[in-house]
């Protein structure tokens, strides 16, 4: 495993849509541990390919329950509505509010290439809409209502 460069808000592969993955080769494996590794020591909750400089449709989230891996995922079913602040990896130390249904039911396969289907509210349905916005070329402040504000996160004590 290793750690990959997080790409920056301004760089080109952010705005490209993604290629279906066809199947699970050695490659897109590492591709998978190395946005995990990334994601974690980044303190994200979500990472998609492209964030990493890879034009596929793979997704790893995180929001404190485990690993998802999400192949080729689609939105199925959305409900609600929440407006709360949100923030990416690819824009450090900026945030702004912006609305995303308050439930989302996700299909996809997974690490193994079995189709599964997934339910979020709240955080983990924010997360999966804002990753697979990444996998079409789109970021989280094409939809920011107002403007973008600093933000801080206080580091983990060890």
């Amino acid at each position: 495993m290793a750690l990959r460069t997080i790409r920056q808000l301004g760089d080109e592969v952010l705005t490209k849509k993604c290629r279906e993955v066809k199947e699970m080769t050695p490659r897109i494996r590492e591709l998978i541990e190395d946005m995990k590794e990334t994601m974690y020591d980044a303190n994200g909750v979500g990472l998609a390919a492209p964030q990493v400089g890879v034009l596929r449709r793979v997704v790893v989230i995180d929001v404190g329950e485990g690993p998802i891996v999400l192949v080729n995922p689609q939105i199925l079913e959305t409900r609600g509505e929440k407006t709360e602040d949100e923030a990416c990896l690819s824009l450090p130390g900026k945030a702004g509010q912006v609305t995303r249904p308050a439930y989302v039911k996700v299909e996809a396969l997974n690490e193994d290439m079995e189709k599964v289907e997934l339910e979020g509210e709240d955080l983990l349905a924010r997360a999966f809409c804002h990753e697979i916005d990444h996998l079409d070329g789109h970021m989280y402040v094409e939809k920011v209502e107002g403007e973008l504000h600093d933000v801080v996160y206080e580091e983990d004590e060890a």
